[in-house]
């Protein structure tokens, strides 16, 4: 009979990877972190070692023919993850260069095991373990007797209660085909894709034994603190988010501008994102201004991320002075390789950190600019992932949106993104008796009756006032003639 043997996990300290492992790295496991130059693979190897180094759990990292420890802790200890005061005592840096040169694999098992001996870690890493399978190509002894080495140095590290890592420089097609791979517990591949004159960096977990581990790729940066990984995931929503919708007692969050309320029954249901639509210079960035000034009036605290060329505080003293006052927190970027993680994450954070009940992004068009060429040919599945997860966080958003100067034309989004909003505004241009008149309209608000009138609307220094009567022009929308004749 077999008796089921404890399974611990060991958590890796790179934010968002204990997520895609499942729940962390198994211990005694005998992993590949494999990937091409420069993608972050002796980085990742040295978050995890230094996240999980101490007085009980030594680590041992061996080079090979890659860079000598000297050069790997120069750069190394630039990251914040980084302790010099777990050198040596915790952590121990060996060259197996001379060992490799003789093409022995024996010997340089046998000075591995040496070492183990003697420091006893709980953690192995063997960085580049290309150069033992090139050393292997060259010298005496062939890929059957290297992957007979690999499966010893497993077996062995397991019986020390070690938990081993081996690095290399392999693309994905090369890693499949490998015979060496299938000894491996686990499998990690890091790589960046280049699209155009954009990069984005990439992780998979191609296995990882007795783990419900997430598939796919996924998106990570290299910061000063390392790695930070962002499974492509969707947030559950908080229970209040369907007690609200079973009773029909979603509070109301006024937009700033008292007759727009009015059209939307009372105002934005809580946690709801709208879409602000229309041409240039109708007035977009106006009504989002009011609605962060309503929020600042009750006390509450705004994030307005901006993708614009020139961001729109900068020519908006009304925005400026709530800014000025903290009463709404910029997330901006001069970035024009975003992926939708790169913004998602900072909103997330600013939300967290400010506990914002408002958001206003302004604007996705200037968004769909600034993404890496992956996501921007995927908007919708983009902005999809961005709304989710701000519906997660309870947060009324409210986004803009512009569109090209077509005033006959019924259209609400780009790239068909209407659908994912829970409310649109239309504002748009009118010709009406010989003049250029304004038109504002609720399309739509998902689990509740608003109003259907148009209702023309001006700007002035005090921001957006809606007329209090209905347009009575038949075919204002589809241009009909009927229109200027009813005007005149």
């Amino acid at each position: 009979m077999i008796t089921p043997t404890s399974h611990e996990y060991l958590a890796t300290g790179v934010p968002g990877l204990d997520t895609l492992l499942g729940g962390g790295l198994s211990e005694y496991s005998f992993n590949v972190i494999a990937g091409s130059p420069g993608s972050g693979k002796t980085t990742l190897a040295h978050q995890i070692m230094f996240a999980l180094a101490s007085a009980n759990c030594k680590a041992l990292f061996f080079t090979v023919l890659g860079e000598p420890p000297l050069k790997m802790l120069r750069y190394q200890q630039r990251y914040s993850f980084f302790d010099v005061n777990k050198v040596e005592a915790s952590v121990r840096y060996v060259n197996l260069a001379d060992d490799l040169r003789a093409g022995d694999f024996s010997g340089v098992l046998a000075r591995i095991m040496q070492e183990v001996a003697s420091f006893e870690p709980r953690l192995v890493f063997v960085d580049s373990f290309r150069s033992v399978i090139q050393t292997a190509r060259q010298g005496n002894e062939g890929i059957a007797d290297l992957q007979q080495f690999v499966q010893e140095l497993g077996t062995s590290m397991a019986s020390w209660q070690a938990t081993t890592f081996l690095i290399g420089e392999y693309s994905f097609n090369e890693i499949e085909a490998h015979p060496v791979m299938t000894v491996a517990d686990g499998l990690i591949c890091l790589a960046q894709h280049m699209e155009g004159n954009a990069v984005v960096r990439k992780m998979r977990v191609v296995k990882m034994r007795g783990h419900a581990h997430m598939g796919g790729a996924h998106t990570f940066r290299i910061t000063g603190d390392g790695l930070k990984v962002y499974p492509r995931t969707l947030p559950s929503l908080p229970p209040s988010y369907y007690a609200a919708q079973e009773d029909g007692a979603t509070a109301r969050v006024g937009t700033g501008i008292a007759m727009l309320d009015e059209l939307l029954n009372g105002g934005l249901p809580q946690g709801h994102a709208a879409l602000v639509v229309g041409p240039s210079g109708s007035g977009k960035t106006i009504l989002a201004t009011a609605f962060l000034e309503e929020g600042a009036r009750q006390g509450g605290h705004g994030v307005l991320a901006s993708f614009e060329k020139m961001p729109s505080h900068c020519r908006n003293h009304r925005l400026a002075a709530l800014i000025g006052a903290g009463q709404v927190t910029v997330v901006a970027t001069r970035s024009l390789d975003l992926s939708i993680e790169n913004v998602l994450d900072d909103l997330v954070q600013e939300i967290a950190r400010t506990g914002a009940t408002r958001v206003v992004i302004d604007s996705l068009s200037e968004l769909g600019l600034s993404l890496a060429p992956e996501f921007a040919q995927d908007f919708r599945a983009s902005i999809f992932r961005v709304l989710a997860t701000l519906a997660a966080l309870n947060v009324t958003v409210l986004v803009t949106m512009g569109m090209e100067d077509r005033f006959t034309d019924m259209r609400f989004s780009l790239s068909d993104t209407s659908f994912l909003a829970d409310a649109i505004i239309a504002m748009r241009y009118a010709e009406i008796g010989g003049r250029l008149q304004k038109v504002i309209s609720v399309v739509k608000v998902r689990g509740s009756g608003h109003s259907t009138d148009l209702r023309n609307y001006t700007i002035s220094d005090q921001g957006i006032e809606i007329g209090a009567q209905r347009m009575p022009f038949e075919g204002l929308l589809s241009g009909h003639p009927s229109a200027s004749r009813a005007a005149q």
